[in-house]
């Protein structure tokens, strides 16, 4: 049993990952903003800690005495590119920082995104150990986040947990997607040549986490001497595309006929821009904009599990497909698919590692 921390425990992930800790024994606290919901987690009977990141003093009293932090939170959309930076690099810097002050400095577990190393060559699969290269201010700014947890290896033991596109139950981002191709009957793709994508399930994620907190490597004192080490992609082994995912979802749906619409990349470009200065006009974020355009028009995103399989012992113990029929299953339980018309933007949704 661990005394242990949660940021983003309101989230999809976090909220996951409140509940795996509370099964398992752990005393959870949570830091939550004050405005945030947080009857799932009253109900659950966790330890709340009112603040963000932004606040030292919140900081500071919520890593009191924790064993472990696992650091979930962040911004996955905004107005301004900034504002990315502002939370994802910052908040994790003043974390990290908080964390290193405390007496007995906790074990800190950073969930991050396949965003953060950026996409790779067709044919093959990225691994840990090769060179970063975000390619939107998203990506960037998780990076950043990395660094920044990084710098402070010397004093802390830090994990990072690189996630694929999460999704599961409680995901509206994926259950817009299914509600998409559930009402209109049809999948739009961006791109003619869509990339191969890593994908999550956010229970397996959970189990990632945690097993990277308890027996993953964790990043060097000099993380330049050992580039990877610490660091863990939580992928499924599978790789398929945009596309062939709206094939696979439609017999789950009952659309066997459901057309898959590629929309080439310049539309796509203008898809985006147009939505993001919607967006901007309406004053808030707008999940697709131009940077996940250039997000989904990039050769490939697969990732490679092995380090995970070899330190974590980690083996998602069901295929994609059936993690997906389970998701739809779930959808279809709880009247997911019969909720009102979904915005836009939905409609070509491609999420990288969404933290909460």
């Amino acid at each position: 049993m661990s005394n242990v921390l949660v940021t983003g425990g309101t989230g999809f992930i976090g909220l996951h990952l409140v509940e795996a800790l509370v099964a398992r024994g752990d005393r959870v606290r949570c830091l939550v903003r004050p405005n945030s919901c947080v009857t799932p987690l009253r109900t659950l009977g966790v330890e709340l800690a009112f603040g963000d990141l932004d606040s030292c003093a919140a900081l500071c009293a919520a890593t009191a005495g924790v064993d472990v932090v696992y650091h979930v939170a962040g911004l996955v959309k905004a107005c301004r590119h900034r504002d990315f930076y502002a939370v994802n690099e910052h908040g994790t810097r003043r974390l990290v920082v908080t964390c290193a002050k405390q007496a007995i400095p906790p074990r800190v577990l950073v969930v991050s995104s396949i965003a953060a190393a950026g996409p790779t060559a067709r044919g093959r699969l990225r691994c840990e150990a090769d060179l970063p290269s975000p390619v939107s201010h998203y990506g960037r700014s998780k990076l950043a986040a990395e660094i920044a947890a990084s710098q402070f290896a010397a004093s802390l033991p830090i994990t990072i947990v690189r996630p694929g596109i999460v999704f599961g139950p409680r995901d509206t981002g994926f259950m817009q997607v299914l509600r998409s191709l559930h009402r209109f009957r049809c999948h739009v793709c961006p791109g003619l040549e869509p990339p191969p994508l890593s994908f999550i399930h956010v229970g397996d994620l959970v189990n990632v986490i945690i097993a990277a907190s308890v027996r993953g490597r964790r990043i060097p004192a000099a993380p330049g001497d050992q580039p990877g080490v610490g660091h863990y992609f939580a992928v499924a082994p599978e790789y398929p595309t945009y596309a062939e995912v709206g094939r696979m979802l439609r017999p789950m749906l009952g659309r066997n006929f459901a057309p898959i619409l590629p929309l080439p990349g310049p539309l796509a470009y203008c898809v985006g821009g147009f939505n993001e200065v919607l967006g901007r006009v309406r004053g808030r974020a707008e999940e697709l904009c131009v940077d996940k355009i250039r997000e989904a028009l990039v050769p490939s995103w697969a990732c490679s599990g092995e380090a995970a399989k070899r330190d974590l012992e980690f083996v998602p113990p069901k295929t994609l497909a059936a993690r997906f029929q389970e998701t739809v299953n779930w959808c279809m339980a709880h009247g997911q698919l019969g909720a009102p018309l979904p915005e836009p933007e939905n409609l070509l949704r491609i999420d990288r590692g969404v933290t909460a």
